[in-house]
């Protein structure tokens, strides 16, 4: 199935490919957002770009190589974009106005473009969906490596201010933040869908907005241990009243 899509691929990279190593990582990037990394192998890659094995390992050295290379191509830019938007929003005197800058300066680079590298577009967060799942230990130390620096600077920046919520609920609260991002990236029709049409799923402004103030609010939401004890006071107040 992959070497037939491989071939397909072939065909088109011949009339957009500027030069062979774009080549490679257009048909791997399509190749690995669509059946993952495992299911995809170099003679893949080579069919699909129109080369021959020779040429990826002589540009990317091994599979994981050329993986890396993805990553760091659409991360880079979206990454430094992140970190200059952080660092303006630290400086927001208010408190609520801080934390909506600074969810805001993590979702906005995520939807720059559907097709330059400083966004990503659906394709890259597809694979990077794809990636996450996977479980592959090579493609965890990449993620690692290219988001973890980040990802700790806005964790303690949200920190800095709800200094009352335990870091560990907002790396929690953080974590169902990115899984809404690749949803809402991935997938808008369902938006249009589910809300028959009174909403449009493409709409990136819209988007970022509804994301920006749900993640807010969830961040906002009293520590875990808090809400546990005050739902248990709840019960025995209910228990009392029978």
């Amino acid at each position: 199935m992959v070497r037939k899509a491989a071939k397909a691929e072939s065909k088109a990279a011949s009339t957009r490919k500027p030069n062979m190593r774009e080549a490679i990582l257009a048909a791997a990037e399509e190749l690995f957002s669509t059946y993952g990394f495992n299911a995809v192998s170099v003679r893949d890659i080579a069919q699909a770009a129109g080369a021959n094995p020779g040429s990826v390992t002589y540009h990317f050295k091994t599979k994981d190589g050329l993986l890396l290379e993805i990553y760091r191509r659409h991360c880079g830019p979206m990454n430094r974009r992140r970190s200059e938007l952080l660092a303006a929003a630290r400086r927001v005197r208010d408190l609520q106005d801080r934390l909506e800058a600074i969810v805001r300066a993590y979702v906005l680079p995520a939807f720059t473009s559907g097709s330059d590298l400083a966004g990503g577009g659906t394709r890259f967060t597809r694979l990077r969906a794809i990636m996450s799942a996977e479980g592959n230990e090579v493609v965890r130390k990449i993620i690692a490596q290219t988001f973890d620096d980040t990802s700790h600077a806005f964790v303690d920046a949200i920190h800095e201010s709800l200094p009352h919520i335990p870091r560990t609920d907002i790396v929690w609260r953080s974590h169902f933040l990115l899984g809404a991002l690749y949803y809402t990236l991935v997938t808008p029709e369902r938006v249009s869908r589910l809300s028959r049409g009174s909403a449009d799923g493409t709409d990136a402004g819209h988007a970022i907005e509804e994301l920006v103030r749900a993640t807010v609010a969830s961040l906002q939401a009293a520590p875990l241990d808090q809400a546990v004890t005050a739902r248990r006071k709840t019960l025995v107040a209910a228990k009392g009243e029978r």
